[in-house]
């Protein structure tokens, strides 16, 4: 008789453990379901954002726009469609470095002359910038703003002056520090190593530079996940 309430309960015991491991594997599945992370910004973005994607594989999932975001007044013209219906857990952005190129005044056609005009202004790049960052709000989404990175001597067309960076970031931390948004300051992060990690007479970065890029954008991303 023990024999067979010992046999039945081992059969019951069994049964129940079978049933429990597509439960339990539902479960972990959905504890391991990963946060989306989305980062918006111009060709040096696009360079680092490949490493960044890797390097927070364990820990979220990473996209960007399928293009280059380019100056703030794309971004007010296509921030609905790069946002989409997705949620985020962070948004980390990025606009300053098409901005202050210097265009022809009429074509707005990339120029190297440095009586042209820039894009936009920085009185115009303020409004766009604070247009952006209101309606990234509204989704009420985490948010961090990079700086625009240096600009190097003799970059050639478009033409961009190494002095215009630093005057684009300092309005763009103005309006993150109105708007309360945490700021990632890449260009103090790259300056030091700028020699060794930017293209010569180029805005854009060697693999070297954009890896440097991405574990300091990815650690800092990482901060809010």
């Amino acid at each position: 008789m023990n024999q067979s309430l010992n046999r039945r309960n081992f059969i019951q015991l069994s049964l129940s453990t079978i049933l429990a491991v597509p439960t339990l594997g539902l479960r972990f599945q959905e504890e391991r379901e990963l946060p989306n992370v989305l980062i918006i910004g111009d060709s040096i973005s696009i360079g680092y954002t490949p490493f960044v994607t890797k390097l927070l594989a364990e820990k979220a999932i990473v996209t960007r726009p399928g293009e280059n975001c380019g100056p703030t007044e794309r971004g007010v013209a296509k921030l609905d469609k790069w946002l989409g219906n997705k949620t985020y857990k962070v948004i980390y952005f990025n606009f300053g470095l098409h901005d202050l190129k210097h265009v022809d005044p009429v074509t707005k056609a990339a120029s190297a002359k440095p009586e042209d005009p820039v894009l936009a202004d920085l009185p115009t790049y303020k409004a766009n910038l604070t247009a952006i960052v209101q309606k990234l709000k509204a989704t009420g989404f985490t948010l961090v703003f990079a700086t625009t990175t240096p600009v190097p001597e003799n970059s050639g067309a478009p033409l961009r002056t190494p002095d215009m960076p630093q005057k684009y970031n300092q309005v763009a931390k103005e309006v993150m520090q109105q708007e309360n948004i945490a700021v990632d300051d890449l260009y103090a992060f790259v300056l030091p190593q700028v020699a060794q990690w930017q293209k010569p007479n180029n805005v854009h970065f060697t693999d070297q530079g954009s890896e440097a890029l991405a574990q300091h954008v990815a650690a800092e991303i990482a901060r809010y996940l």
